[in-house]
């Protein structure tokens, strides 16, 4: 009797191991799809300025080529140009009239490449895909970032414009700190892309918040929080205000939502409700604050959701071509 009992809870104790370490599998097995149910390959950024880093992402995209190529020469459309004023050349300079940069990168491999608080390097993306290609780190910051950038052959320029001063000699006369939802908080070019092979990878850069505190860094830089990337599941890129991105590690949260079987679409409306969670438990107010996710799948399915009406993002995929959309929002 006591040798039966105790061959018992032998086999319960296993079937229990067995069941707690069972490996967790993906939400879906993309190789079980049909291909005329997979959209690739498929580039989806967020805001107006996407529908022109699409365009350029697509050009790599149509001829086979790697997500990882296609995402990064996508951001440096908008980086490069100095009329957007949230990203790059041109953006709008910290209250001490530094314009610093923030960017990361990650590819299907699970690579990935940042940095924070880089001056006078233009294109931020390349040197954050520098870091993870030609360092052993993930992440530098400030000058050593600078001095990384300018050792890998990366020009040193000046990317405050003169309209871009002129509009911070003039918010020095009140230094009133009081950021515009949709406006300066949209803060980021962010890109995720599925290629013909059926790979994912994403990018996220921005010159962040206008005229903030010297050294401030948000969500951008930071794998998880700005940028998540799982080729077995999906990727997810965030907008808006930094600090409440990171919070939640809301790039993450999304691509888990999707991991443990909710769409695109659902999984970034879970993100953003739980951030408003965020802000009612702390007695927060949120009226000045904007938060958008966009999201993508293996199976090329996307979705987007912000916590207040005005965020869009760009699509393309080869069916429908590249279009601008609205986003739903949570606050009515």
């Amino acid at each position: 009797m006591k040798l039966y009992r105790r061959n018992f809870l032998k086999a319960g104790m296993a079937i229990a191991a067995g069941v707690a370490f069972k490996p967790f599998k993906s939400w879906s097995n993309i190789n079980s799809l049909p291909s005329d149910a997979i959209t690739k390959p498929i580039v989806i950024s967020t805001w107006r300025f996407g529908i022109n880093a699409n365009a350029d992402a697509w050009e790599i995209l149509r001829e086979k080529g790697r997500a990882l190529d296609a995402v990064e020469k996508g951001v440096q459309r908008v980086e490069a140009n100095p009329d957007e004023r949230s990203v790059g050349y041109g953006g709008r300079p910290d209250r001490d009239g530094n314009v610093t940069l923030d960017a990361c990168i990650m590819d299907e491999k699970a690579n990935i490449g940042s940095v924070a608080c880089l001056k006078h390097i233009k294109h931020p993306i390349s040197v954050a895909r520098a870091v993870m290609e030609k360092s052993p780190h993930v992440m530098l910051v400030g000058e050593g970032a600078l001095q990384f950038a300018l050792h890998h052959g990366f020009p040193k320029e000046n990317l405050l414009t003169n309209t871009s001063e002129k509009e911070w000699r003039e918010w020095l006369k009140s230094s009133d700190y009081q950021p515009v939802v949709n406006i300066e908080n949209h803060d980021t070019i962010g890109m995720i892309a599925l290629d013909i092979h059926g790979n994912l990878s994403g990018a996220c850069t921005t010159s962040g918040m206008a005229y903030k505190m010297h050294g401030r860094v948000g969500d951008s830089p930071i794998i998880g929080a700005g940028l998540y990337v799982d080729n077995e599941v999906g990727a997810a890129v965030a907008t808006g205000h930094g600090e409440e991105i990171i919070r939640v590690v809301g790039s993450h949260l999304v691509v888990e939502q999707m991991r443990h079987g909710k769409s695109p679409q659902a999984a970034c409306e879970s993100a953003v409700r739980l951030i408003l969670e965020k802000f009612k438990l702390r007695e927060k107010d949120y009226s000045t604050t904007q938060i958008g996710f966009i999201a993508l799948n293996k199976s090329g399915e996307f979705g987007s959701y912000c916590l207040q009406k005005g965020f869009n993002f760009a699509v393309f995929d080869e069916k429908n071509g590249n279009r601008l959309l609205d986003a739903g929002f949570l606050v009515k």
